[in-house]
């Protein structure tokens, strides 16, 4: 653990919010961490005040925070001059809806405070320390109770009407070997309800993670997930897709992923490193299981003024 004399740019707060633990980090970077913990995300009445309680014990023995960073699950608005600003709006988990989850923050500390969606953070995590550094156009995506996407463009995170829903696109269901009508309570079987976590544990009757590498149904999912690959290639064309989240940890299921990807593109995009280099473009996540709380980090230092 480092002192805070290692810290120049003064201690900053980092709140990764996920739709089942909240991570919540005091430090500066990824590899400077004085303390971390993690809360089970259940109600925000009981979430939120121990994510609160923990970043002001820990600065009571680390110093001042300076500014913080949370990425959050979402849906969530990420417009700063509408009423949703830092909201959770449309989430399947329902005791969610409408929460202030940045005004939580904001209102306890009276801090500067950066804000986006967990897998933006990560695709910022990355980019500032991970498989991403030094690309401005990056695609991080998460497979895991959810799938998510988060693009940076010119090394900014992209927003527009919202935020992208990339989980939520159509891939070609391949309906004769996956009748699977698919988990997704809005769109069935768009790509997050063919692929998460709890559509591959309704087809094999048990998690994911007890799922053997060999069961056809990781076949299927490397399909669709190629075939959204290729589709975020072709609008975004991205200079790396990086590919966390709990679902990937799946022995193989990358490289079942890259095999497949050439299959959809069709030989069309001629482009390194697509021609001989594809697990530099198709990548695992470089800080591990540590990229949205980096990317906490980053906002906090953007809202500082330090990035």
């Amino acid at each position: 653990m480092k002192s805070c004399k290692e810290f120049s740019d003064g201690v900053f707060a980092s709140v990764e919010a996920g739709g089942t633990k909240f991570v919540c980090a005091l430090g500066s970077a990824p590899d400077a961490i004085l303390e971390s913990t993690v809360i089970p995300t259940q109600t925000p009445e009981k979430t939120l005040p121990a994510a609160v309680g923990f970043l002001k014990a820990a600065e009571k023995k680390h110093g001042k925070i300076r500014a913080i960073g949370v990425c959050s699950f979402g849906p969530v608005g990420v417009d700063r001059d509408s009423p949703d600003y830092g909201r959770i709006t449309t989430t399947p988990k329902a005791l969610w809806r409408g929460t202030d989850i940045l005004g939580a923050f904001r209102s306890a500390f009276a801090v500067p405070a950066g804000f986006d969606t967990d897998v933006n953070g990560a695709a910022l995590g990355e980019a500032r320390w991970g498989a991403a550094r030094g690309k401005s156009h990056v695609l991080y995506i998460t497979v895991g109770t959810g799938v998510g996407g988060g693009a940076l463009v010119r090394g900014l995170p992209l927003h527009g009407l919202v935020h992208p829903e990339m989980g939520h696109i159509r891939v070609p269901h391949n309906r004769e070997a996956d009748p699977y009508p698919g988990a997704c309570p809005w769109h069935g079987d768009c790509l997050e309800g063919l692929v998460c976590g709890p559509a591959l544990a309704e087809r094999c009757g048990k998690p994911a993670r007890d799922i053997a590498p060999g069961d056809p149904v990781w076949d299927l999912a490397a399909g669709y997930l190629a075939a959204a690959a290729a589709t975020f290639t072709l609008v975004l064309s991205p200079e790396i897709i990086i590919l966390g989240g709990g679902v990937m940890q799946s022995p193989g299921l990358l490289d079942k992923i890259r095999n497949r990807l050439p299959e959809f593109l069709g030989g069309y995009i001629a482009a390194e490193p697509l021609a001989s280099d594809i697990k530099s473009y198709i990548a695992a996540p470089g800080l591990g299981n540590l990229s949205g709380v980096a990317g906490g980090f980053v906002l906090a230092r953007q809202a500082a003024g330090k990035e």
